[in-house]
């Protein structure tokens, strides 16, 4: 079972979430929280494995809350759910160590196959609305953070080089490793030592750093 935190200030929101999460068989909602403090305090007694995270609620929000909760040892994948009017809080709450995202209206069935995807390791880069978020905070991006951007992805090798770039497209291990030739468990090594050497937390702020760079 997958174990999933969800927190909301809304107690119909939540409802609504583990009602859908849990009908799907395979997700078990293991706690609820109001708040980013409840929801930081949670996270540390429950050990979800996924944590659903609105961004505005009262007391302290998501985006602090999100931080904090991906910072800790053996952290959960924290997804936002968000709106478009939010989007540059949840760009933050992205280089905190969120893997993506999720709006309030997304249908039932994507829902729990977002929360597999995220649990499974991946980040939820495909959607449209990750997409529209990335790409709205790097056209602005500053001369020197571009060349900050290439200087570090210039540490990398260039068949590492070639995996980030995939990454940032959002394609899946597999997509990655038909198309480079190579092998799931391959593609996961190099994703796992550029990483590493790029001081990165997770594939969602590998696709910001290689859009800041100019390279898509």
């Amino acid at each position: 079972m997958i174990r999933v935190l969800v927190v909301d200030d809304e107690l119909m929101v939540r409802s609504w979430l583990r009602m859908i999460l849990e009908s799907a068989g395979d997700i078990s909602v293991v706690a609820e929280a109001g708040d980013g403090e409840e929801a930081v305090a949670a996270a540390a007694r429950c050990r979800p494995d996924v944590v659903l995270m609105d961004v505005r609620m009262p007391g302290t929000d998501g985006l602090a809350a999100a931080a904090r909760i991906a910072a800790s040892p053996g952290a959960p994948k924290v997804v936002m759910l968000t709106t478009f009017d939010l989007d540059e809080y949840v760009h933050e709450a992205l280089r905190a160590g969120a893997v993506g995202f999720l709006l309030k209206d997304t249908p039932p069935r994507d829902l729990a196959t977002a929360v597999r995807t995220v649990a499974a390791g991946n980040a939820m880069l495909a959607p449209t609305v990750t997409r529209r978020l990335i790409s709205a905070f790097t056209e602005r991006r500053h001369p020197s953070k571009t060349g900050d951007a290439r200087r570090l992805l210039g540490e990398l090798t260039d068949r590492e080089h070639e995996v980030v770039l995939a990454v940032a497209r959002g394609l899946s291990n597999r997509q990655i490793g038909r198309e480079l030739s190579m092998t799931e468990t391959t593609v996961k090594a190099h994703v796992s030592r550029a990483l590493a050497k790029l001081h990165l937390a997770n594939r969602v702020q590998a696709a910001i750093l290689v859009h800041e760079a100019g390279l898509l």
